[in-house]
């Protein structure tokens, strides 16, 4: 290429790279999505947005790979080399623990939000499973990075939520035991973690992501069925560009409130982690655990000859298990009719799941 001016040179560098790499020919597939508009169409966002803060969480996490050891003789020394001595560390482990609580919030309301619109009717039904298991992922990805930095806190709670499964017959102590690589937490449990974390969990999130995103490319948005009685259905706009941009506007929003919280409230270091001292009054997990290990703590040593823990926990996998499977559950909605039932169901279980968070907060620990 001799001459010609900047716009020529890009030219030339788009065509060399699509002689090689064909990418225009996947802009008609793209421009070819389009997203209704109507009364429920904010909720549309909350996908874009939870994808947003899953890659910021990857950017921040390969960030603070560079200085993090996977050790308990290191683990904490590194944390505070990051936030006191590496230049805007504070910042980016901030961002991360912000970012992680803000993502399991945001696959919450996406779970929701779907549950009371109906949008995993047919033919979405792989659709809401994969996003299910998309969620049980992100709650995964944070309690295994709640462990990392090795402080006291995340010490005692790991040993508490690890120790629930071993209520579990037959393999419940094998369960417990492969979670903490032995008997007990120790640099064992945080290497596991860590390998959990970084690796194995990512690596399954990505997989998920891109078969959940390619499904809902193929089946388009869903629209409510209250909307579609009642044709209200204002139109269509392009997902390329208009509902894009509109997107990065979000994230670039989100962006900003994360750049803020940790600003203004950067991530806490507390004490050292020491396996022979005496638990804290109060543990607690993080509170997208909390209604569960509140549940747990309300419930009798046992239940009709039964452990306690372990009803608990059956009724939790159940429910978990139930949520999963709604779309084939939910005959009505299968056939385009339009109950209460599913919705009155999921209203009960959001103001369970509020009020236990709550209790847990605000009720004496010792309780």
């Amino acid at each position: 290429m001799s001459g010609g001016g900047p716009g020529a040179r890009v030219r030339f560098l788009l065509d060399w790279v699509e002689a090689r790499l064909p990418f225009r020919a996947l802009l008609p597939f793209a421009k070819k999505k389009k997203v209704p508009v109507h009364r429920h169409s904010v909720w549309y966002y909350m996908g874009g947005m939870l994808l947003f803060l899953f890659f910021l969480q990857v950017a921040t996490g390969i960030l603070l790979l560079f200085y993090y050891r996977p050790s308990a003789e290191g683990a904490y020394e590194s944390v505070q080399f990051i936030m006191a001595e590496v230049e805007f560390g504070w910042l980016i482990r901030s961002i991360h623990a912000w970012g992680a609580n803000l993502m399991v919030f945001t696959a919450f309301v996406h779970l929701f939000s779907v549950l009371l619109l109906k949008a995993y009717r047919p033919p979405r039904e792989l659709t809401w499973v994969t996003g299910a298991f998309l969620l049980f992922l992100c709650m995964g990805l944070g309690f295994t990075g709640y462990l990392l930095p090795w402080n006291e806190l995340a010490f005692f709670a790991t040993r508490v939520g690890t120790e629930i499964p071993g209520t579990i017959p037959v393999v419940g102590e094998f369960i417990r035991n492969f979670l903490r690589g032995g008997e007990d937490v120790t640099g064992a449990t945080l290497t596991r973690f860590f390998a959990f974390h970084v690796s194995i969990l990512p690596a399954l999130t990505f997989l998920l992501i891109a078969l959940h995103v390619l499904l809902v490319q193929i089946h388009g948005m869903s629209v409510p069925m209250d909307v579609e009685e009642e044709n209200a259905v204002k139109g269509e706009i392009p997902f390329v560009p208009n509902f894009l941009i509109r997107d990065i506007i979000g994230w670039l929003t989100i962006l900003a409130v994360l750049a803020t919280m940790a600003a203004f409230f950067p991530a806490h270091m507390g004490e050292k982690a020491d396996p022979f001292a005496s638990a804290p009054v109060g543990i607690k997990p993080e509170w997208y655990f909390m209604f569960m290990f509140q549940t747990l703590k309300y419930l009798p040593p046992e239940i009709m000859g039964i452990n306690g823990e372990l009803v608990g926990v059956a009724v939790f996998s159940v429910a978990a298990l139930v949520m999963v499977l709604i779309p084939f559950l939910d005959r009505a909605a299968a056939r385009g009719v339009r109950t209460s039932t599913w919705r009155n169901i999921t209203l009960a279980a959001l103001l369970y799941m509020l009020l236990l968070t709550y209790l847990g907060y605000t009720v004496n620990p010792s309780l």
